[in-house]
């Protein structure tokens, strides 16, 4: 096979897209060999992250590496999730021991570190925040509803979500009914009245 010559306009704009990060197998897609990513990491123009994970320089570390990281490992169709999502948006006090992400379910291989969720997300699930795929916020909670995360805890993050207008009433009463049995239960019991909103 023979190797296109690096194109570096288009590494830096699959790089934008993802907060600076990339993938080797993204760089090798548009002509970057591992010897010379190995020699620009040499050279200071990238930083390698972790095994087949860069960052082009100018761009700044994220404060959410970890969750880059993990993102990129499994691939372009999943998405930053549950309780990892609930601290993306500063809705929990508590910080996950793994990174949670939703995988399609033909991704169900185990990583160290990772707590994949092979789950269906409809388009309309999923946005991004600072260039990371993340369930939205109604999609969010009611993950970690299903999840078993402590009532406390989900009474904080709805609380603070509508205070802030992450998320309308409305949304999450359309998420519940999507999700049906206990999401539904527990935010009928959180939400309160139309008559009292």
């Amino acid at each position: 096979m023979t190797m296109l010559p690096p194109d570096h306009q288009r590494l830096y704009e699959i790089a934008e897209q993802q907060a600076g990060y990339f993938t080797a197998a993204q760089a090798q897609d548009v002509g970057f060999s591992r010897p010379l990513l190995s020699y620009y990491t040499k050279t200071g123009r990238l930083e390698r992250v972790r095994q087949g994970i860069y960052r082009l320089v100018q761009f700044p570390g994220s404060p959410h590496e970890d969750l880059f990281v993990a993102w990129l490992r499994t691939g372009p169709d999943s998405a930053i999730s549950h309780e990892s999502a609930l601290a993306v948006y500063e809705l929990s006090d508590a910080l996950p021991s793994e990174v949670h992400v939703i995988v399609p379910r033909t991704a169900s291989r185990r990583r160290k570190g990772i707590r994949l969720h092979t789950n269906r997300l409809d388009k309309d699930q999923v946005t991004q925040r600072a260039g990371l795929p993340i369930t939205t916020v109604a999609r969010t909670i009611a993950d970690v509803i299903v999840g078993g995360l402590a009532q406390e805890q989900v009474e904080q993050a709805v609380q603070e979500a509508l205070r802030r207008g992450l998320v309308t009433r409305e949304s999450l009463l359309t998420e519940a009914a999507r999700r049906g049995g206990r999401v539904e239960r527990v935010l009928g019991r959180l939400l309160p009245s139309e008559e009292s909103v």
